[in-house]
């Protein structure tokens, strides 16, 4: 937001510039917002004075050219003159004439277009034999307009009579002698106030603790005085999207003459960096940076029939398209506002103006549309069609509703006063008015503040401060402790006692508070288990060679469809980050899985992922907000290509990873075969029939799902047959571990032995190996025997058994066993398993 702090001032009631420009810079970055820069225009107009023609003659040896000699009161130094003290000067302009008033740039000055880029200093040189000293300078050259046809005429009318005086400082002339001040959009998030000079001269007055009053015309009832007109016969709006457009207000103004802007109001758009176009236009967005408001004007000509004029406010039609100002032609999104006439789009509702209703030189008749739009549905057709305009900035922002009459009032009568003489406005207004409720009182105790900004203010001390920025503070005689306050109606963003509080300490300034350390105790803090835990699995599988990486919490739809999740499912972001992250992930599998493909083809043969982070789930009702579950989660995905995968499944290479970490962590873990069609969207991933699901052995609660991918998912997202994974809630697992107990190492050496079970085809490996820990455990706890196993080779020689092999390790801690005790306890163990589940040992 560019702050011209001339046009701060002219409609300020308060002196801003009492105070040094360093001083109102260091006090708007500390209590208003960011200064991004700082452009001062005074010193690019220095040297250039204001000059009279005193002869103009045809130059002798140019047909174009013309030999001026100007008088400048004598104020320039080292220039040569002639005998009555005029200065010579070559011009080729086609109206430069005798006693015309121009800006005379001397030698040694700047042409002000150039500054700051490729500075031009002027010089004294001859131009076809004639000596010309500088030059006088065009609109353009002089950086307040876009006229490059001729020199720029000075007149009374402009300026008055007395800046008409040769000598004077051409910097004097239409505020030039400025300071534009550009503040930082992303500060004003939150103030659609502050994206208007009127609301940044308020909060000037206020940081300075002066109290500021609003011009009488920026009011909420402003009178209009229409007259008849023959050629406009009437004009009536019909607003069908009241919730995207909650006010839409629209005048018409008969005989305007479309002409060139006056030159103060052509320098000042130039300064904050706007083009002007012309008197209407520029009108519009004079008001726009004054206010806040943007304004637009449509030619009543180009949209009416037999001089009356229908505006409807809607959405777009199926195919519909609109040819915008920049010439770019667009079929709106489905939810974009329209605004139509009797037959088609003239302008996208917001954003831009149609070239079907532009305003030119041959516009007579005007309409004046000032309108408060949904700021999210105005940001959403922004980013969609990728138009970024100044209305843009400041509707996406929430501009207050009820500026619109004063503000529309306010440019008709500049139109009718000041820029086309002679012009009136026609008809009654047209207001559809859906804006459904005021600023509301808000209640809030000395106390309530000062115990939060750690101040000492009084009642009255924090009505003052308030009252400054016209805040309305309500005398509510029974109540003497608190005081009553009405937050102005541009002040959309005052909805709470908090938001006093802020005002309270931004005004009063923060660096008038005190400044003491918060109090903190010496007892210890609680450990955070979660966090503890999070951090232990990192170490376990990072010792066991998985990598950890970090992605990002939303995934494309297309990756949802791929791993066979439902998108409906998954919450749907309105305003994306990028065009890639369009939904929450309903696990995080998906995400690890994007990225085996890209590894591999770096040439990373084999490889674990894994990460800790969050997934969202619809809550279905379990909270009673509207609000996803989140759920912290870790997953592991485990792949090879056909390199390194070796002759096992990849099954029990991701479940080797799982084995190992719930060894570490104290989990005792169960493997149940996964159901088909599962509707749990974690498990969407995995082909049921080379899966698990993981459950805590004691409680049977499930823990998550570990196994192989469906084909469908390896297919789409290329992955190589040898790769599985498994995903774990991490809240359940947390709950589902216990301490892991410290079990001294034997002196004694221990014996290993395989032994081979052969089991019928309907057994499966989870159900064998769980009732050899049920044995083994038991064994260990009758005779002190220090027992372990691990898994070698499944073997199925037919359908209907299969052979398992495993490596049993036997010690003791008090003594070498024997060869004789270590077969009687393998078939002691063998002997269990047979009667348990008619496990054979081969």
């Amino acid at each position: 937001m560019k702050v011209s702090l001339n046009l701060a001032q002219w409609h300020s009631n308060v002196d801003l510039k009492k105070i040094s420009v360093d001083e109102t810079l260091q006090k708007i970055g500390a209590q208003l917002g960011a200064v991004e820069e700082v452009v001062y225009w005074g010193p690019r107009y220095d040297k250039i004075v204001v000059a009279k023609v005193k002869s103009c003659i045809q130059h002798p040896n140019a047909d174009k050219l013309h030999v001026c000699r100007i008088d400048d009161g004598g104020v320039t130094a080292d220039v040569a003159r002639d005998e009555k003290g005029y200065v010579e000067v070559v011009c080729g302009a086609p109206n430069v004439r005798e006693d015309l008033t121009v800006a005379w740039l001397p030698p040694g000055s700047t042409v002000p277009s150039s500054f700051g880029k490729d500075p031009f200093v002027l010089g004294s040189r001859e131009l076809r034999g004639v000596v010309s000293n500088g030059m006088l300078g065009s609109s353009k050259e002089l950086g307040i307009g876009d006229d490059h046809n001729g020199i720029l005429e000075i007149t009374a009318e402009d300026v008055g009579e007395e800046l008409m005086r040769p000598g004077t400082p051409f910097k004097k002339l239409f505020g030039l002698d400025d300071v534009v001040i550009d503040c930082e959009n992303k500060m004003f998030t939150h103030r659609p106030d502050c994206f208007g000079t009127l609301g940044v001269a308020r909060e000037l007055a206020g940081i300075q603790q002066k109290k500021f009053k609003s011009p009488d015309w920026y009011n909420l009832e402003p009178q209009y005085v229409a007259q008849p007109s023959d050629s406009i016969k009437g004009f009536t709006v019909k607003n069908e999207v009241p919730e995207l457009v909650p006010r839409y207000m629209l005048m018409a103004v008969d005989n305007v003459k479309v002409a060139t802007s006056p030159i103060w109001l052509q320098a000042y758009l130039s300064r904050v960096g706007i083009r002007p176009i012309n008197n209407i236009v520029d009108m519009t967005n004079y008001m726009m940076m004054l206010t806040g408001q943007p304004l637009h004007a449509f030619d009543f000509d180009k949209i009416a029939v037999d001089g009356q004029v229908q505006i409807v406010v809607r959405k777009p039609e199926q195919g519909e398209t609109i040819t915008l100002l920049d010439g770019k032609t667009i079929t709106p999104r489905k939810d974009a506002v329209l605004i139509c006439d009797q037959d088609k789009p003239i302008a996208l509702g917001g954003v831009m103006g149609g070239n079907n209703s532009e305003i030119d030189e041959n516009t007579k008749r005007i309409l004046i549309e000032a309108a408060t739009f949904d700021m999210y549905n105005i940001r959403r057709t922004s980013m969609e069609h990728g138009i970024f305009t100044d209305a843009v900035t400041r509707f996406t922002k929430g501009q207050s509703p009820w500026q619109c009459a004063a503000v529309l009032a306010k440019a008709v009568g500049m139109i009718t006063d000041e820029l086309s003489p002679g012009a009136k406005p026609t008809g009654k207004v047209a207001d559809t008015n859906h804006i459904k409720s005021e600023n509301q009182d808000i209640v809030v105790g000395a106390d309530f503040i000062n115990s939060r900004l750690g101040s000492k203010l009084s009642l009255k001390d924090i009505a003052t401060l308030l009252e400054n920025v016209e805040f309305r503070i309500t005398n509510v005689p029974a109540d003497k402790d608190h005081l009553h306050i009405t937050a102005p109606f541009w002040r959309v963003d005052i909805e709470q006692p908090e938001d006093i509080v802020e005002e309270v300490g931004r005004l009063y300034g923060y660096d008038q508070l005190p400044v003491v350390l918060p109090a903190r105790s010496a007892q210890a803090t609680l450990k955070d288990e979660a966090l503890s835990l999070k951090h232990e699995i990192r170490s376990i599988l990072a010792a066991a060679g998985a990598n950890e990486v970090l992605t990002y919490s939303f995934v494309h739809g297309n990756l949802l469809e791929k791993v066979g999740q439902p998108a409906s499912e998954a919450y749907a972001l309105r305003n994306a980050l990028s065009p890639d992250l369009q939904y929450y992930r309903l696990s995080l599998t998906p995400s690890l899985l994007d990225k085996v493909n890209m590894n591999l083809r770096a040439g990373y043969d084999e490889f674990a992922l894994f990460e800790l982070n969050k997934a969202h789930v619809r809550s279905h009702g379990q909270t009673d907000e509207n609000v996803p579950d989140e759920l912290d989660r870790l997953c592991l995905v485990y792949a090879a290509n056909d390199r390194k995968s070796s002759d096992g499944a990849a099954y029990f290479e991701a479940r080797k990873y799982l084995d190992f970490l719930a060894s570490k962590l104290g989990l005792k873990l169960s493997y149940e075969k996964m159901v088909k069609d599962s509707e749990d969207p974690m498990a969407k991933p995995f082909d049921w029939q080379r899966s698990a699901v993981v459950k805590n052995s004691e409680t049977g609660e499930v823990i998550g799902q570990i196994g192989e991918y469906r084909n469908e998912v390896r297919k789409s997202l290329k992955l190589p047959a040898h790769s599985a994974g498994f995903e774990l809630d991490l809240d359940i697992l947390a709950s589902s571990r216990k301490p892991v107990n410290y079990q001294a190492s034997s002196r004694f050496p221990s014996q290993a032995q395989d032994m081979t079970l052969e089991v019928a085809g309907t057994v499966s490996y989870s159900d064998l190996t769980q009732a050899l820990a049920n044995t083994i455990e038991l064994a260990s706890k009758d005779h002190g025997y220090m027992l372990s196993f691990v898994p070698l080779n499944i073997y199925s020689p037919e359908a209907k058994t299969t052979r398992y092999s495993y490596r049993i390790t036997i010690g003791h801690l008090e003594r070498t066993l024997t060869t004789i005790e270590v077969n009687e306890m393998l078939d002691a163990v063998a002997k269990q398993l047979m009667q348990d589940i008619k496990a054979e040992r081969i």
